[in-house]
Formats: C-alpha cells, structure tokens, sequence
C-alpha cells in the first residue's frame, strides 16, 4: 500500500540520508545495536546514521498510537516488534519519518543520532527456527545439472516448495569471520572417504524472509493471509561446502555442508518500505503446471514477487592488501525466484507447523537465466571446471582463506526513491 512514506520528493534533516543509497527516509530499516560496549537496543537506519528509538522515547517523541511498537522496537531483540504485524510497523514508520522529515520541529536533534560506523551491529532478533528454501529454478537447474547430469530437475520441484530445516545457532551478522568448515569428502567413487577442511567452499545469494506475528500448532496459514506473516527481509549467504554437500546430501539432505555458518545483513527492510517494488510474479514456463490451489492465489501472483537488484563481489586478502576494490561477480534480481514468499510461508504451515517472530526462511539461492546472473561459485564456475581471474591476478574455482564475499540489494523504480539493503559480507577464515 502507497502512502505519503514513499514521496519521492520527500527530505530529511540528515543530510546524509539525501539520495543515501541504502537507507533514504523512504525506507528506514530496523536493527540491534551495541554502543561503546553498552547493552543492545534497536535503532532505525537513516543515511549514515542510526535513529536511537529509546532516546527518542526518552524525549517523549511518540504518542500512545505509537508508543507501544516503539517500546518494542527500541529493545534488545525485535521479537516483540517482529510479532506486532503490519499495523505496528506502519504507525512506527509513520512517526519515525515525520521526526527525521526535513520540515519537523525535531530538525537538528543529533541527540536522537549515532554514526554507523560507531555501532557494532547485532542480529537483529532472536531466531528460534531457520528453514533454507531452494526457491530459485535457475539455481536448482544448474546444481542438479553438475550433480545429477542425467536428472537435474527432480519431478517435486515444480508442485512443491523444496526446504530443509537449518541450524538457527550458527546464524550470524554481518562482519562475522567464517571458519572453513571440517567434514567427510569422497572425491574418488568407491574408495572411502577422508576427513578434514572442505576444498571447495562457496557462497549462496538469497533472501532472507523474517515471519512476523506466528500461528498455532496445527493451524495452517492459508495463502491468502501469508503476507501479513512476513515481517520484513534481509540478506542471506548461505555459506556451503560442495564437497562435503556431494557426499552427505542422500538420503537426507544437507547437513554439515550447510551448518557451520549463515550471514545475514543487520538491517530488516520492511514490507512497507518495499510496496513501491512489488510485482507480479513471473509467469510460468509453458508446460509447467500451475501451483496446487493451497499455494495460488491471484493478489499474491500480481503482487508477490520484488523488484530488487542484487549484487555479489569479491575481495581477496592480496586485493585488500594492495587496494584493489572487490571484484564483481554477480548481477541477478529477486523476481526470478520460482516461488512468491508468501508460498514459502503457506506450505511451511500446510501440515500444521507453528512459526514464532523471528524465525527466518532462506529463499534459496537466487540466480538468473544467463552465467552474469549466477548466484553461487558452483554455477560460475561450473563445478570447478572454469575458473576466473581477479584483479589481483589469482585465480579462483572455489573460495580461498582470506576471501571476503560482499552481497547487496536495491530496489529502483521511476518515480520512487531507491532503496537498499545494507551489506552482507563475511572473511573465510
């Protein structure tokens, strides 16, 4: 829904904010901060500064509309702000903007202010359950293809939402050093299997989905209402070894290959801040069979799918060292998921399952039709098969000790002002 939030037009008194690309007053982001060693509290992006929702409460900023979802953004996790749904987060954006608007009487509190780069960012609520989805055809086609070459498309994958459930604890902010995971590799057919740090470490671009208010156990969300579930999205690297995925994922799955560590940017972009980059879901191949009527409905195919740039680049330790900037890997965007999030959420509740506020869903990695759109050094790289080159001169198959992966995310439309995401990186160690 477009309201007066998403003016164009509209300035803040924060200079910085003005044609900010991530966080201009249009969109103001939610997430948990920690400043000079102090306890964490939740604070709003504007420009290149954080908004001190308890300062600003302090001062008697928020009336009693607004007041309790402010209470409950300013703590230390977002649960209880995640759980108020959309009326919670409207009447907050509302308020916060017309504090940062150009023409409030607050203009010129830097009181209510702290510079970013003064902020050690947190995660942003407290994740009880973690699904990882495998939402994006592109990506699923091209990984079934180097795993299963006679078969790469399971017959599933076009009736049902595949996911799997992941390991909450390892969910970590941006920032956060990744350790090479351990594990069984089998590189020889028929010989045993050998123990020890994975040789061929990736990166997985996706989405992720933050559900809002949950349901209970046994009372399947129908899709019709999905949406108002979701409380807002970040952006996710779902770090995997392939080799220790190759030999561990039958039966059952992945496992070590996926556990040992999630990145998730610290900013939560609103489902309001996004209405402007809402689309219709693209339509299906001719041939594919239409979504099972518990997971079609005509609102959410109009309007379910984001119109949002994402971006992936790559810095060796030689590129820092030497000054080099991050070589650019990957260019895709969010609407080429084969499935809406609000699918996501209606299967994962068909069979009765509860969600909480704050659990995440991964959309799975989101990749384009052609190779400047792959999402994930398997595909780049095609299994190892073709490395590439950076700027330092290396060259690369899979990531290296020292790699950092930086992701992004923007939203633009004519008319609006552009959004983003923050960023998504982390250093393999």
């Amino acid at each position: 829904m477009l309201d007066r939030t998403h003016d164009a037009d509209r300035r803040s008194w924060v200079d910085s904010a003005n044609g900010h690309p991530d966080f201009p007053i249009q969109n103001l982001p939610l997430g948990v901060v920690s400043l000079d060693g102090g306890p964490p509290r939740g604070v709003i992006a504007i420009g290149d500064a954080v908004f001190d929702i308890a300062a600003a409460l302090d001062a008697g900023l928020f009336d009693e509309t607004a007041r309790l979802a402010a209470e409950a953004a300013a703590s230390p996790t977002l649960n209880g702000y995640l759980a108020l749904g959309a009326a919670g987060r409207q009447v907050l954006r509302e308020r916060v903007g017309d504090i940062l608007d150009a023409a409030s009487t607050q203009a010129g509190r830097t009181d209510l202010l702290h510079p970013s780069a003064d902020c050690r960012f947190l995660l942003p609520a407290r994740v009880g359950d973690y699904t990882d989805f495998y939402a994006g055809i592109h990506h699923a086609t091209n990984a079934g293809r180097l795993f299963r070459p006679d078969n790469p498309l399971l017959p599933n994958y076009k009736y049902v939402p595949i996911g799997y459930h992941g390991r909450a604890s390892s969910l970590v902010v941006s920032g956060t050093p990744v350790r090479r995971p351990s594990g069984q590799r089998n590189n020889q057919p028929g010989a045993a299997p050998v123990f020890g740090p994975s040789r061929r470490l990736d990166h997985e671009l996706e989405l992720a989905v933050w559900i809002g208010p949950g349901n209970a156990l046994g009372e399947p969300i129908p899709i019709a209402e999905a949406a108002a579930h979701i409380a807002g999205f970040s952006l996710l690297n779902d770090w995997s070894a392939r080799d220790i995925q190759a030999w561990e994922y039958q039966p059952l799955g992945p496992f070590l290959a996926k556990n040992f560590a999630t990145t998730l940017s610290p900013w939560i972009v609103t489902p309001e801040a996004l209405a402007p980059f809402r689309c219709a879901q693209p339509a299906r191949p001719e041939g594919d069979p239409a979504p099972l009527d518990y997971l079609l409905d005509a609102a959410d195919q109009s309007a379910g799918a984001i119109n949002l740039t994402l971006r992936v680049s790559i810095a060796s330790a030689a590129m820092r060292q030497a000054g080099l900037p991050p070589h650019h890997l990957t260019t895709c965007n969010a609407r080429d998921l084969y499935w809406t999030v609000a699918q996501l959420v209606a299967h994962h509740t068909s069979g009765g399952c509860n969600l909480h506020a704050g659990d995440v869903f991964g959309t799975g990695t989101i990749s384009s039709p052609t190779p400047d759109g792959f999402g994930s050094l398997l595909e780049v790289t095609e299994g190892g098969k073709r490395p590439f080159t950076l700027p330092s001169g290396e060259s690369r198959t899979f990531l290296e000790d020292g790699d950092e992966l930086m992701f992004e995310g923007h939203c633009h439309r004519e008319g609006y002002a552009s959004i983003g995401f923050g960023m998504c990186r982390g250093v393999v160690r």
